[in-house]
């Protein structure tokens, strides 16, 4: 850094004593060249010239706490010091009201300062033209100029001290937005995790709950189907477990320690096995493809096997015959997935009877609902005729802010 930015950020930071060391090099200029060579004043009064220099001059301290005051003292000042000393060698002490000028173009509000201004300008020319003839000329034509440019020097400091502040509130409104931003984001990222985990291990508890209940039923009396019923108990449990612990290690605050997430995210790769465990677990499901296989983006993929894997669980809570059927339509920009419950709602008594429509409330059409959605999707679910309830989730193969734009 150069020895000029050092002394402007000394100046910056003790900005009072660097006006007194201002008012100071005026005064010592302004006597210097006012009386030094001459033995006396001719026509006045050195010691009142002296008193007014140092008054005009002082009052150059305190320009920042009262600018109009230091505007008007220096100027008088000035004027009582070119009419006691005799001469016009001492024009100098003009540069006290100049830099007056300046602190008021700079510190006071914008029109009335340049209005003040221009106006104790115009006053001091008027003063020198009639009291100072000799100042009528070339040196009050100087003093003018240097005048208007005192003032659009401060008024040019403001404009940049203006710009410089809202430079920093905007960029304390954008970091400010961009810590709104991201907790936004997280905010999100704890939801789709939250659904994440509600379709994972709600699945798996709702296959524990039916196969516990199996297993103490056939506990008596077909000890082969309860130790397979508590085979699955098992192995859903496993999972759930699993499950839980790797979404849970998501949550993890940087610097703890992190469990792997061993088992990536499911997708319609992994539908087999779903289908596979949900028939075991004593679920008909009849199971169709329609069209060719088009491979789906990693959100829409996920999304899909979440669908399907809430509607058929459902299906096997709800349903008193456990009969589904999923149809998976692949068209030329979507995929269409449709489960159908097959058999009626249970009763206490034993009894079906048609599904009742779903209520909103419910977390797992709201879930499969809002995850549909969000990629761009269709969803829709409620009774059909027949007796069946059925889900129809219509995700396209790319997610939207993937999808490429159309041609023009």
């Amino acid at each position: 850094m150069s020895a000029l930015a050092h002394l402007r950020q000394a100046a910056r930071r003790h900005a009072h004593l660097a006006d007194a060391v201002i008012a100071l090099a005026v005064f010592a200029a302004t006597v210097l060249t006012a009386f030094a060579g001459h033995s006396a004043v001719v026509g006045g009064h050195r010691t009142v010239a002296i008193v007014a220099a140092a008054l005009g001059c002082g009052v150059l301290a305190g320009r920042r706490r009262r600018p109009l005051v230091a505007l008007a003292v220096s100027a008088g000042a000035a004027e009582v010091f070119l009419a006691e000393s005799g001469s016009t060698s001492g024009v100098l002490i003009l540069l006290a009201p100049l830099i007056a000028l300046y602190t008021v173009a700079d510190l006071v509000e914008r029109r009335p300062g340049l209005l003040l201004g221009c106006g104790a300008v115009g006053a001091l020319a008027l003063v020198h033209a009639v009291h100072k003839p000799a100042l009528l000329g070339p040196q009050n034509l100087a003093f003018m100029a240097l005048g208007g440019l005192a003032i659009a020097a401060g008024d040019s400091s403001r404009n940049r001290r203006a710009y410089l502040a809202e430079v920093e509130r905007r960029a304390e409104r954008a970091e400010r937005e961009r810590e709104l931003d991201a907790r936004r984001r997280i905010t999100e990222e704890r939801l789709r995790i939250a659904r994440d985990l509600h379709d994972a291990v709600g699945h798996h508890l709702a296959l524990i709950s039916v196969q516990s209940n199996v297993a103490g039923q056939a506990l008596d009396s077909d000890t082969a189907a309860a130790s397979e019923a508590l085979a699955h108990v098992k192995s859903a449990s496993r999972k759930a477990l699993g499950e839980l612990r790797d979404t849970v290690s998501l949550l993890r605050q940087p610097g703890d320690p992190v469990a792997p997430t061993v088992i990536p995210a499911p997708g319609l790769d992994g539908l087999d096995e779903l289908l596979a465990l949900l028939r075991a677990s004593g679920l008909g499901i009849d199971f169709r493809v329609d069209g060719t296989v088009v491979p789906l983006a990693p959100a829409a993929d996920l999304t899909a096997y979440r669908v399907i894997q809430e509607s058929l669980t459902n299906v096997y809570k709800h349903s008193s015959r456990r009969q589904a059927r999923l149809t998976l339509g692949y068209d030329r920009h979507e995929l269409c997935i449709t489960v159908d419950d097959l058999g009626g709602e249970r009763t206490p008594g034993g009894r079906t009877h048609a599904p009742r429509p779903v209520p909103a409330a419910r977390h797992g059409i709201v879930g499969m609902r809002e995850r549909v959605l969000a990629l761009g999707g269709h969803f829709t679910a409620g009774p059909r005729p027949g007796g069946a309830f059925q889900v129809t989730a219509y995700l396209p193969y790319l997610p939207l802010d993937l999808a490429p734009e159309p041609a023009p």
